[in-house]
């Protein structure tokens, strides 16, 4: 049973995902055709992991020490290269991959990608071999089950989910005269006028409700589908955040900054050092699941005032990502790799790959386990799971996301009112959407 680990170089240049073709003539790095069977015994082939979470020296360790033995009990006759990755060269590896046609035989990849690689063939339909939608809605909420599907197939399975939402500091409510978080757009806004704290030159010293530390398109999609709405139409033709839902959101943004004074531009950054709710300089503000582990690492106490909050307006506001593991479909042994796909998001795996990273098991059934009972922001993102929404939706969305947050930012900066800068956005969209 053997373990390698493969340290490939980047390319540079690789030709834009769009030029790949349908039909990917390659094979895959499989070098033995399974045998088809019942049980593991009867499963062998050599595969490959294309992989951004198990980064680091503990997670290569549990992949290697911990979960490949135990996959390899039940898989005797199956071995698994490993390629690491992060998930800033992701998509650059997956890219290449495809032009180059050496595809990993099992690739992890994010909520949103999975439609563009399965729009352009890089992915098996993993129903071919018995997952089914209706399989994976009894173990995961629709939306999360959506995340991984396109054009009526199954292409990923998710490992594990990360999510936004509201966060209050509820010993500074409580302060102010108030019992819980806020429960509308309008208590929103007047709990982060009374919290905000200003010197007297007017620096800001404490933001009401911070936004700024959260990537500006994640804010405004959080804002978005609290307003009621969705990025786009029903059947994913044409974008719909540039509607009337969208508007109000952004524009509800723009006056918690311009008008309210809640918190200002340049106040902190997705790059900050200290969220701000950690550190006393924000009483609420939009944030990340794993804010709970920057938390245990920075000030343990600070957690005890924090409190998440779905973030209520005309729709509830919580945004989920995630990690899904997709199978290629040029695979030289797909009985292997759809093996060691369903092993990585069985129970088991998949708690120990969410504990190791903080991140939000996708499995309802995990919510009893210790380590998400342990974790309040975890517990809270998997008691609201049938709310949240995702990102994502056409085959192009890698393409258009990166022009997200300069369109939030022109409003949020004065230099455009939110729906033209929402219709700017939905042209570049829909340009990319008709290409």
């Amino acid at each position: 049973m053997i373990i390698k680990s493969q340290n490939r170089r980047r390319f540079t240049g690789a030709a834009a995902l769009a030029a790949v073709a349908l039909s990917i003539t390659a094979c895959s790095s499989g070098t033995t055709t399974d045998t088809a069977g019942g049980d593991g015994g009867e499963v062998s082939g050599d595969i490959t992991l294309l992989t951004p979470i198990f980064e680091g020296t503990d997670g290569q360790q549990l992949l290697e020490d911990e979960l490949l033995p135990q996959f390899y009990e039940e898989y005797p006759d199956v071995t698994v290269s490993v390629d690491y990755t992060t998930y800033g060269n992701l998509n650059e590896k997956l890219t290449t991959a495809a032009v180059s046609g050496a595809v990993p035989d099992v690739m992890m990849m994010g909520v949103g990608w999975i439609e563009g690689f399965a729009d352009r063939g890089l992915l098996a339909d993993l129903s071919e071999l018995g997952l089914t939608e209706d399989q994976l809605l009894e173990t995961y909420t629709p939306a999360i089950v959506d995340a991984g599907t396109w054009d009526g197939g199954v292409y990923g399975v998710p490992i594990m989910l990360d999510t936004r939402y509201g966060v209050a500091n509820m010993e500074l409510l409580e302060e102010a005269g108030y019992d819980s978080p806020p429960s509308s757009w309008d208590e929103l806004v007047e709990i982060a006028e009374t919290l905000t704290v200003r010197a007297d030159d007017g620096t800001l010293e404490r933001a009401g409700f911070d936004m700024l530390s959260l990537d500006p398109r994640q804010a405004f999609e959080t804002m978005l589908f609290s307003a009621g709405g969705d990025l786009f139409n029903e059947d994913v033709t044409e974008p719909a955040f540039n509607g009337p839902e969208g508007v109000s959101a952004l524009q509800l943004m723009t006056d918690l900054i311009n008008e309210h004074e809640v918190e200002d531009i340049g106040y902190s950054s997705p790059d900050a050092a200290v969220n701000p709710l950690l550190n006393g300089r924000a009483a609420m503000g939009i944030a990340h699941n794993n804010l709970w582990t920057q938390g245990l690492e920075a000030d343990p106490e600070a957690l005890d005032k924090l409190e998440p909050f779905v973030i209520e307006g005309e729709g509830s506001g919580m945004f989920f990502g995630g990690t899904f593991a997709t199978r290629s479909a040029t695979s030289q042994s797909p009985e292997a790799a759809q093996a060691f796909l369903e092993f990585l998001a069985s129970p088991g795996p998949a708690l120990a790959a969410n504990e190791q990273r903080g991140n939000v098991p996708a499995l309802t059934e995990l919510l009893d386990s210790d380590y998400v009972e342990s974790n309040r922001f975890v517990q809270f993102s998997m008691e609201n799971l049938e709310v949240a929404k995702r990102e994502g939706g056409p085959a192009e969305w890698l393409e258009v996301r990166g022009d997200f947050a300069p369109a939030v930012e022109a409003a949020l900066l004065g230099q455009s009112e939110p729906q033209v800068a929402l219709d700017e956005l939905a042209g570049l969209v829909e340009t990319a959407m008709d290409r």
